[in-house]
């Protein structure tokens, strides 16, 4: 007798344990957990959904219609992991904090490698478009001592929602992008434009799944951190603007509380002379906390 007839046959109230059964031998026990997982909660989810045979072909096509849709430049994979909130719950589960230590929220697509580094203080708007943003704060550890010399690498969209990278041609190479370093105070100061919610890619499969469920595409305007300083844990996560039109329905679930920052508009005549800029403009103050490493 087959190894496999040992192991039971096939009965609808037995799927699972049948199928999970066949996996024993693999060689990588870390695999053999993750599909015995999978299976189980996928036969479960069948058994209470009750496909009919057309309903599962055109969730098989819908996926097909997904893997179509990625390229170089476009993983619709990612976006459908987004929109079901999973990638926040991956990341959710790989960055748990101690109390105290800012919080961490999905790297997303556009980041670039090798922004150029600047001066405290410099603009990373190179086009000079959109309303005027000075951006403040200091780099803690838990204990609310000042973390000098952390590398803080932040990035935006412009004032239409899009980064560079979406507008080649029309945007400078690395507008809205730069590293700083914190000073011996642990504080970062450096000026770029308010920013804008955009959609995310809906063209696609997964865009057509969100209108099918009555959902729109648009992340609430935000910009991106990675700060990383010797001794600490990497902090990838966002700020956001709390009276963004999307903060309370995020389309990626990124938005968290503890990450809004009041972006205050400031037209008294000297602080707009002593910031440095020739009108009114918006100022945003946020510290972040670091988890020792």
């Amino acid at each position: 007798m087959s190894d496999a007839a040992e192991q039971g046959y096939f009965t609808e109230e037995s799927s699972a344990e049948v199928v999970v059964s066949r996996n024993q031998k693999a060689e990588d026990a870390r695999l053999r957990q993750v599909m015995e997982v999978i299976t189980r909660h996928l036969h479960a989810a069948v058994k209470e959904i009750e496909p009919t045979q057309d309903e599962w072909m055109k969730a098989i096509l819908f996926l097909t219609d997904t893997g179509h849709m990625c390229n170089d430049w476009r993983q619709e994979f990612i976006l459908l992991s987004d929109v079901l909130g999973v990638s926040m719950l991956v990341d959710a589960i790989n960055n748990r904090k101690p109390s105290g230590a800012s919080e961490s929220t999905v790297l997303g697509p556009f980041h670039v490698d090798d922004a150029p580094e600047r001066a405290l203080g410099d603009d990373i708007c190179l086009d000079q478009k959109g309303e005027p943003m000075l951006v403040r704060g200091r780099i803690l550890d838990i204990e609310g001592n000042p973390i000098a010399g952390a590398k803080i690498d932040v990035w935006q969209a412009n004032d239409e929602g899009f980064y560079d990278v979406q507008q080649k041609g029309l945007q400078p190479d690395f507008n809205l992008r730069g590293v700083f370093r914190s000073n011996e105070a642990g504080e970062y100061w450096f000026k770029g434009v308010k920013p804008k919610y955009y959609p995310i890619p809906d063209d696609g499969p997964v865009g057509k799944l969100l209108a099918s469920l009555g959902r729109h595409p648009y992340r609430p305007a935000h910009l991106h951190y990675i700060i990383e300083a010797d001794g600490f844990e990497t902090l990838v996560t966002h700020i956001f603007d709390p009276d963004d039109p999307y903060i309370h329905s995020d389309a990626v679930f990124g938005v968290k509380e503890s990450l809004m920052a009041t972006f205050q508009p400031i037209d008294d005549a000297a602080r707009i002379k002593d910031a440095g800029f020739d009108g009114p403009f918006y100022e945003v103050e946020h510290d972040f906390v670091l988890a020792k490493g």
